[in-house]
């Protein structure tokens, strides 16, 4: 499902839509919903807020999110034009919107919003992008802002490794989420929580210094 056909990224994208939501609903055991409603929870997301999930692919997290901010708006960016045709399409909330765009270069003005999230998009991209990409966040958000990043949490057991290396390749195996943490605060962030969400997930939610208007 991985591919890499913009040349406005070096990372990742995926552009089979129907293929990604039947292979996430399967790998989360039926518990994606949970986790997603949970992650929007975290980031302390609330009514009137004006959210941006990065790397957003069918926009499951987006209309999670959707739901917490009521009058307020989130908007989904991802490369693939493809997979947004797919959350378009399963996307009822008038609040939703979604447009093409990379990590590493937002399609927004600075300090407009006040949530920026993503979840599973990391790891899409090479490592020497990862920290540009924080920086997009943090010029985006507001100060006050919150952030949540949610990452892949491979298992620990070297047979379970391997099996997520055979079905997702290297870079979610070996994910290196030590780093997350740190990644965050060199960007700037006051990293606010840290954990985990059963089964795969390590989420990581920050504040961007500063008052908010």
């Amino acid at each position: 499902m991985h591919n890499s056909p913009d040349p406005g990224t070096e990372g990742l994208t995926i552009d089979h839509g129907v293929g990604y939501d039947l292979f996430g609903a399967v790998f989360f055991g039926g518990r994606r919903g949970r986790v997603y409603r949970r992650l929007a929870e975290l980031v302390g997301a609330r009514g009137g807020d004006r959210a941006l999930d990065i790397g957003c692919g069918t926009g499951y997290l987006t209309r999670e999110l959707a739901v917490v901010v009521g009058a307020g708006t989130v908007v989904g960016v991802d490369p693939s034009a493809t997979v947004l045709q797919r959350a378009r399409a399963v996307t009822g909330a008038p609040n939703c919107t979604y447009t093409t765009g990379v990590a590493e270069s937002l399609p927004a003005a600075d300090e407009s919003f006040d949530i920026v999230a993503n979840c599973l998009m990391l790891h899409h991209l090479p490592e020497d992008l990862r920290g540009r990409a924080l920086g997009e966040m943090w010029r985006v958000l507001r100060p006050g802002g919150r952030l949540l990043i949610g990452e892949f949490r491979p298992p620990a057991n070297p047979l379970g490794k391997h099996l997520i290396e055979a079905l997702t390749g290297p870079a979610m195996a070996h994910n290196p989420l030590h780093l997350l943490e740190p990644m965050v605060a060199d960007a700037g962030f006051e990293v606010a929580s840290a954990g985990d969400l059963h089964p795969w997930i390590r989420y990581v939610t920050a504040i961007k210094p500063g008052t908010g208007a």
